[in-house]
């Protein structure tokens, strides 16, 4: 008699959403969903509906995103509830065996504190509770989330070693990349057409534009470089766009597809990283960084820890501070000590294959057999 094969789902409780910037939550489930049943449950969106329901979205077989759709108007408590009710409809619906709950925002546990799930893991990517309008509650769930998880994951050293005696069982998993996915852009792909009449050269910059953006920065280098041209892609969030430096030489040219990406840094001269020096940018490892190199573009950063303590000791990025931007940059665009060979050698080890695998390999140390959760927290909500 054939033994039926164990089915594993997974929920992801996230506080990105799946078709915003693609970056480490979709990296890793995209390779999650090859092993287990995946469900993105996002944060709600409220409209005008007479009653809630949860928006499913199939992008595989076994990869689905969940939107809770809440009708507009209902009060915090009410919100936490209804929250818990969708989740239990849908683990009704689903056939598993065994189930991993994956946390990217503590914030969720207001309405999964519920769950017994066989492993629990913190992928702890940002420090959440240093970012512009974190909620107050932030910090105590985090707190609580400890306490449940089985694993903690970090998106990077720093990360890591501010996190490692708040667990028994904390990894540091920084940034990977994809990549083939980037060295697209090293084929000289033709130039899309809003940034096709930009002259040369470019500096260029990808990814969310928010608080961590020194923007002040920018507006200096860009007049003190008036023959270089900035471009600037992504989305712009948390803060007035009215604030975004303007000039002959800058250019904001919005978010982009992560497929798309190539094509716009495959006609870039350099890139670069200006990000502020502030609490919301202490413990970032950008995703962006080792994504720049496979694109084959010399990077130059503001002086982020994990940045100088993973890539510029190696002499992959070049560390600038304002007053030496412009010196930097221009070096970067001569391509002065550029060693394509060392990019290649050092991105080999760092793929989101083998990161994955590695937390794959972790979750499977997990005891079978136990349960986590089933506390509540409604002290915190």
């Amino acid at each position: 008699m054939q033994v039926p094969a164990s089915r594993t789902l997974l929920i992801c409780f996230s506080h990105l959403r799946w078709d915003f910037v693609y970056q480490r939550p979709q990296h890793l489930m995209t390779r999650a969903a090859r092993s287990y049943d995946v469900v993105f449950f996002e944060e709600p969106v409220f409209e005008e509906v007479e009653s809630s329901f949860l928006r499913v979205r199939t992008h595989s077989l076994i990869l689905k995103v969940v939107t809770p759709v809440l009708k507009t108007g209902e009060g915090a408590r009410d919100v936490i509830r209804i929250l818990e009710e969708l989740l239990w409809k849908l683990l009704e619906s689903c056939d598993y065996d065994r189930f991993i709950a994956w946390y990217y925002t503590p914030m969720a546990l207001r309405f999964s504190a519920f769950l017994q799930s066989d492993v629990c893991v913190y992928d702890c990517m940002d420090e959440l509770t240093a970012f512009k309008n974190a909620p107050d509650e932030l910090a105590s769930l985090e707190r609580c989330l400890f306490k449940r998880a089985d694993l903690v994951f970090t998106g990077g050293q720093s990360l890591y070693e501010a996190k490692l005696g708040m667990h028994q069982r904390v990894f540091a998993f920084p940034s990977s990349v994809d990549a083939a996915h980037f060295e697209r852009a090293r084929q000289g792909n033709r130039d899309p057409d809003d940034q096709a009449a930009i002259p040369h050269p470019r500096i260029g910059y990808f990814g969310v534009i928010d608080e961590r953006l020194d923007t002040p920065l920018l507006a200096r280098t860009a007049h003190a470089m008036r023959d270089v041209h900035f471009v600037m892609v992504g989305p712009v969030v948390k803060i007035d766009p009215g604030i975004l430096p303007a000039g002959p030489n800058i250019h904001w040219l919005g978010p982009k597809a992560y497929a798309d990406l190539p094509a716009y840094m495959g006609q870039w001269d350099a890139g670069w990283m200006p990000f502020a020096l502030n609490e919301a940018t202490r413990f970032i490892s950008p995703t962006k960084t080792p994504e720049f190199l496979a694109a084959g573009l010399p990077v130059v950063s503001t002086e982020i820890v994990d940045v100088v303590r993973t890539y510029a000791v190696q002499g992959l990025v070049q560390i600038a501070e304002a007053n030496s931007m412009e010196s930097a940059l221009r070096n970067a665009l001569a391509r002065s000590n550029w060693d394509l060979a060392q990019v290649d050698a050092f991105l080999r080890n760092s793929s989101w294959d083998s990161t994955w695998l590695a937390m794959q390999s972790l979750m499977d140390t997990v005891p079978r057999g136990h349960a986590r959760g089933a506390d509540r927290v409604d002290a915190y909500v």
